[in-house]
């Protein structure tokens, strides 16, 4: 049984790795036959992500959305549900917490906890939701949160334009007591934009893992998502954590906005379309085998090839958008890792 157990594991392991090398390659084969170098192309990627403090900066500025919008998917995958909202949840984040940061003056102490708890709050409400629809009406969260991304898209545009807009289509700078701005972080990479909220990830990380792993509230969240009737039977309060669960996966998201509005921009305009965060952070928690350590390991791929795709058409010629044909790939053989459980089971026979 213990064999069988670190087989297992191995294994999960082994299919996102193969999901990259496999996405990597393919993208190497697309590049030849558009008359590129893919090994000038990955260069240029790599050194446009790592080979300068700026950009290093700017990566682990990007990620720290990303763990966010990934854990929040994550964390609603854990207990069976399906958060396609998180894109939604995170602009209500952002707005809730811009706003707590131009209209409200307070010490920093006060001011900044407050203002990203507004964000948490903004994308709980929005997960309640769906959440509250599922438990109470059976109606599928799939649904729901898809057109609350839309919902929330042109609601945080309106209360911009009619409440909060200055010159520029955008809402005032926050004040700098709720801002998460780092001078230290920027001067360290190059002026780069990095700032504190990158460690706020890293302790949301460690939160996810604590709250499934080592709390009866976890338990009874993933026995839910394992199997609802059977916790029903055990005396589970099934539709309790059903709404408990998409609460929390949004909460997760609206920090993500915060990050966005408090750290990286410090402003929030009114938005034309979606920001793509929220989307990706389903690639990154599918990557990531919806783990905590596996979320922000995909998080630093996904933040290094967004970040090194300009200058792979900067020193390279190659359009940026093959880097989103790369994750695309990934996420594809991510979806087809039964494929590669297949061959890998094949392969363990074959050596018996």
């Amino acid at each position: 049984m213990i064999h069988k157990w670190l087989n297992d594991r191995a294994t999960n392991i082994l299919v996102p790795i193969l999901a990259v090398f496999l996405g990597i390659l393919v993208g190497a084969i697309i590049m030849l036959f558009i008359g590129q170098n893919p090994i000038t192309g990955y260069w240029a990627l790599l050194y446009g992500a790592f080979g300068d403090a700026y950009y290093f900066g700017e990566m682990l500025r990007m990620m720290t959305p990303l763990i966010l919008a990934g854990l929040a998917v994550a964390f609603a995958f854990r207990t069976g549900l399906f958060n396609i909202g998180v894109e939604g949840q995170l602009i209500v984040g952002w707005f809730a917490s811009v706003t707590v940061g131009v209209l409200i003056e307070a010490p920093m102490i006060i001011h900044l906890p407050l203002a990203i708890l507004a964000g948490a709050l903004a994308g709980a409400l929005w997960g309640f939701i769906p959440g509250f629809l599922k438990a109470r009406f059976y109606v599928h969260e799939v649904i729901v949160t898809i057109m609350l991304n839309y919902v929330a898209l042109y609601v945080c545009n309106y209360l911009i334009r009619t409440y909060l807009l200055v010159p520029g289509e955008r809402t005032d700078r926050i004040s700098p007591t709720a801002s998460l701005q780092s001078f230290f972080l920027q001067n360290l990479t190059d002026f780069s934009r990095l700032h504190y909220g990158f460690f706020i990830a890293i302790i949301a990380c460690i939160v996810l893992w604590f709250i499934l792993w080592k709390t009866t509230i976890g338990f009874e969240l993933r026995a839910v998502g394992y199997n609802k009737h059977a916790s029903h039977y055990a005396g589970m309060n099934v539709n309790r954590n059903i709404v408990l669960s998409m609460v929390i996966s949004g909460a997760f998201a609206g920090v993500a906005g915060a990050m966005e509005g408090l750290g990286t921009f410090g402003y929030m305009s009114i938005l034309s379309g979606f920001t793509g965060t929220g989307f990706d952070g389903i690639a990154v928690a599918l990557l990531g085998a919806n783990t905590s350590i596996g979320v922000f390991l995909a998080a630093g791929l996904f933040g290094a090839l967004k970040i090194g795709a300009p200058n792979m058409q900067a020193a390279a010629g190659i359009p940026p958008e093959l880097v989103d044909i790369v994750i695309a790939l990934i996420i594809f053989f991510v979806a087809s890792s039964y494929l590669i459980r297949i061959v890998i089971n094949r392969l363990q026979k074959e050596e018996k």
